[in-house]
């Protein structure tokens, strides 16, 4: 069956925002606008992101399902653990120690918590729907009393992010496709305006709330913070919904990237981390803004792209399938040259 183009536009778009709001967060705090921008996307970018790996986890869950998993992604976990920690330590960026192999660097949170999903799948996809995501959400709320459960282990994060992994596991291809519907494109276009013009006129929101990674006694906020992070859960829930309604089903030269995605998020620290150390990226007028969107879809498109891919795979997907494939075809190819 031919894959839904939907799905990997929304990725490709995702994706995308992921890297634009790490290159933009060191600036967020001389700009109301681009704080702004980077709060409204961060709103919705990582729950939808979320949302779609939980769609994409119907598969089985027996042994060799979970052997596979592991080795999808813990092992590039472990990997790129130690990677980054000698990377940081070559651009002198300051936290480049780490204290254990279970406080992810910067991104690297997504594959462990990724795994941990999964994992909590075996037992939430014997509950009912909407019983397993209240309770999902009950836990999520809860887990931010707890100064202890935090960074390590991705915990926090795991706990606070999996009722949209779970939500997006229950949802179905008609559900989504539902989003389609043009009453709804409407009133997401209402949803996305308001939130945008209240993010920029309130004021300023602590986007630590949007990272879901400290407890509430961290952020500030003691016996009222089960408040905000529900707020939080319903805020992202419609920001995403609205924001997939405009995802256009239709395929194009680009959406094969969308297939390339785990790529792009664990390489493109290197870059992003080495702008932020050398202060290169600055944004003081419109052309500024536009060359930071063209860096962005530059990085994006370098990163996915088949060189990339062949040369990074050994350490993304344990393989060296298009290594050996490239090779096989330059055999070839002088074989046919005599």
């Amino acid at each position: 069956m031919e894959r839904n183009a939907f799905f990997d536009n929304a990725r490709l778009l995702l994706i995308t925002l992921v890297v634009f709001g790490h290159i933009i967060q060191p600036l967020t705090f001389d700009s109301k606008s681009l704080a702004t921008l980077y709060t409204w996307i961060y709103t919705f970018h990582m729950p939808a992101f979320i949302m779609i790996a939980g769609y994409f986890a119907k598969g089985s869950s027996d042994s060799k399902y979970l052997l596979a998993l592991a080795k999808k992604l813990l092992i590039p976990y472990v990997i790129f653990q130690v990677v980054y920690t000698g990377y940081y330590f070559l651009i002198d960026k300051k936290d480049w120690l780490v204290d254990s192999i279970f406080y992810p660097h910067w991104s690297l949170w997504f594959l462990f918590s990724l795994f941990c999903w999964h994992m909590l799948l075996i037992l939430y996809k014997h509950v009912r729907p909407v019983v397993g995501i209240i309770v999902a959400i009950i836990i999520g709320v809860t887990i931010g009393y707890f100064d202890s459960i935090g960074h390590m282990f991705s915990l926090s994060r795991t706990f606070v992010f999996f009722p949209y992994f779970l939500i997006g596991y229950w949802m179905s291809e008609q559900q989504m496709m539902a989003l389609k519907r043009v009453p709804i494109k409407i009133a997401s276009l209402v949803v996305m305006t308001v939130f945008a013009v209240a993010i920029y006129y309130l004021p300023d929101v602590n986007t630590d709330w949007l990272l879901a990674s400290k407890s509430y006694g961290a952020l500030g906020v003691e016996w009222g913070g089960s408040v905000f992070r529900f707020t939080v859960y319903m805020t992202s829930l419609l920001m995403a919904f609205s924001v997939l309604a405009w995802i256009p089903k239709q395929r194009f030269s680009f959406t094969k990237l969308g297939e390339r995605t785990l790529y792009v998020y664990l390489l493109h620290g290197f870059i992003v981390q080495y702008l932020r150390q050398e202060d290169i990226i600055q944004v003081s007028n419109i052309f500024d803004f536009i060359g930071v969107i063209a860096i962005t879809v530059i990085i994006v498109f370098l990163l996915s792209s088949k060189f990339f891919m062949t040369v990074t795979e050994p350490l993304i997907e344990l393989s060296t399938r298009r290594w050996d494939n490239f090779k096989n075809r330059i055999r070839n190819r002088n074989r046919d040259a005599y």
